[in-house]
């Protein structure tokens, strides 16, 4: 899957990076990125919850209510007295029901064998507002126990109330229980709800799901695809490269496959390039971060594709410590720039001409001792001069700019610098490292080319889709590009 990028037209320089926002997108691209993950956390949640319904011993409520009331008045004023007194007293004989005062009693008269304190976990009181109703509720496994606790409970709170309530000298309690409802015995469980329960598990298993997906795409700082670049700086990007599992069998897909959605992509690469041009720029160096992120089959097959649009274009192994170039090409490369470099042969004598294009090779030759100081000489930057003269286009392949300084040095004496950046495999930090590497020596950086980019998913290459059709030699087949 390839897409057309949008032109570009100008230099990047000087580099501008960025802060990261998020957006609405971001976040629905993370739960299409990690919708499986979510899905299986939250149908573990429901198990969990269900199997948890299952074995939980059911649990049955009953309830009473207790009316407070005061002694008869003769008079309105002493009738609104004794009303206020029975409402601020009602909280007070609430909190009283789960005192052992109350409790003891309940336990001795029903022979449990529980302690006070163990009673108090299964019976609550609440009063309601504006009333001087009591309510008292139990729960327990077997709902006659708990019907009679609560019938219990009330008594005994009516007893202890009419006893503390008693002044010495008087000849009662001013204030009055009586029991209005009796409990009954339920045939219904209040616990466990299975609907409620399974209802809470999924949306606690979508919350630690969603919250998850969230953080590990906080914690995850590779570039993934071309908004994570554009979030990263104002660069533009320059191309991209698909996933392509047999890259390391065919590295030169553009003479391999030259119809394949990859050969086309550094087609596009090429054209975009060539917008390039209108700022004079005629030699480019092709690098990266770190190494493995495709740099030398980026550079090999933008060069080809080049030459296969009629350019003259010269490919030079700059990388003098790990040189792909030959071994891609099948050339041979044991003479090269470096001997060019320390005056031991000619470009005549080097260059050599690759396929039925007017594409050249430098190959890198013998690795030096010093290749930084090599790439920095005055031979390096002479060479330059007279190559630009000599092509319409050369392209630099140079080792990782974080592992060593090659890469910046020769950026500097370049027309302009192409970054490779390989999506899932490249941290952002090394990208920032990578730009201010270059904007040290105050190299242009023409653009960025995003490889190893997915053709699935969420994160899958393409500002738009579009098919063709080609004829192979045993059938028709049809390319999404």
């Amino acid at each position: 899957m390839v897409a057309s990028l949008t032109p570009v037209t100008a230099w990047a320089s000087p580099m501008t990076l960025k802060g990261s926002r998020v957006e609405l997108r971001d976040y629905i691209r993370i739960l299409r990125k990690s919708w499986v993950l979510i899905v299986l956390l939250t149908l573990v949640a429901v198990s969990a919850a269900a199997v948890y319904s299952i074995v939980k011993t059911p649990e049955y409520s009953a309830s009473t209510r207790v009316f407070v009331s005061s002694q008869s008045a003769d008079s309105t004023t002493e009738l609104l007295q004794g009303s206020s007194f029975t409402q601020s007293r009602v909280k007070t004989y609430s909190s009283l029901v789960t005192t052992p005062i109350v409790l003891l009693p309940v336990i001795a008269s029903l022979g449990l064998d529980v302690t006070a304190e163990e009673l108090a976990q299964r019976v609550s009181a609440s009063a309601q507002l504006d009333t001087t109703l009591i309510e008292i509720n139990v729960t327990d496994e077997d709902p006659v126990v708990a019907a009679d606790i609560a019938n219990a409970t009330s008594q005994s709170l009516t007893a202890v109330v009419s006893k503390i309530e008693t002044t010495e000298g008087s000849t009662g309690s001013p204030v009055k229980l009586t029991r209005v409802e009796d409990a009954t015995v339920s045939t219904i469980p209040v616990s466990p709800n299975i609907p409620l329960n399974i209802a809470l598990g999924a949306l606690v298993g979508l919350a630690i799901g969603v919250g998850l997906a969230v953080l590990r795409e906080v914690l995850d700082t590779r570039i993934r695809n071309e908004r994570d670049m554009e979030q990263l700086t104002d660069t533009p990007i320059m191309g991209g490269i698909v996933f392509d599992p047999k890259a390391a069998e065919r590295p030169l897909i553009v003479q391999v496959d030259p119809r394949s959605p990859r050969a086309e992509s550094f087609r596009t690469l090429r054209t975009n390039l060539q917008f390039l041009e209108i700022d004079g720029a005629r030699s480019f160096v092709v690098t990266s971060s770190i190494q493995g992120e495709g740099k030398s089959t980026t550079a090999t097959n933008l060069a080809i594709a080049m030459a296969d649009a009629g350019m003259r274009v010269l490919l030079v192994d700059a990388d003098l410590r790990r040189p792909k170039v030959a071994q891609y090409l099948d050339l041979e490369g044991a003479v090269g720039l470096t001997d060019v470099l320390i005056g031991q042969a000619t470009l005549g004598d080097t260059v050599q001409r690759w396929g039925r294009a007017s594409l050249y090779v430098l190959p890198a030759g013998q690795i030096p001792p010093n290749p930084s100081e090599l790439l920095g000489s005055k031979a390096m930057q002479q060479l330059v001069v007279t190559v630009e003269k000599e092509f319409d286009a050369v392209i630099f392949d140079s080792p990782p700019l974080l592992p060593v300084t090659d890469a910046a040095i020769l950026a500097k004496r370049a027309g302009g610098v192409i970054l490779v950046v390989a999506a899932g495999y490249t941290r952002k930090n090394q990208v920032v490292g990578a730009f201010a590497a270059l904007q040290n020596v105050d190299a242009r950086v023409s653009g960025v080319v995003l490889t190893m980019l997915p053709v699935k998913g969420p994160d899958a290459y393409g500002y738009g889709h579009y098919g063709y059709t080609y004829e192979t030699p045993d059938k028709k087949t049809t390319q999404r590009a």
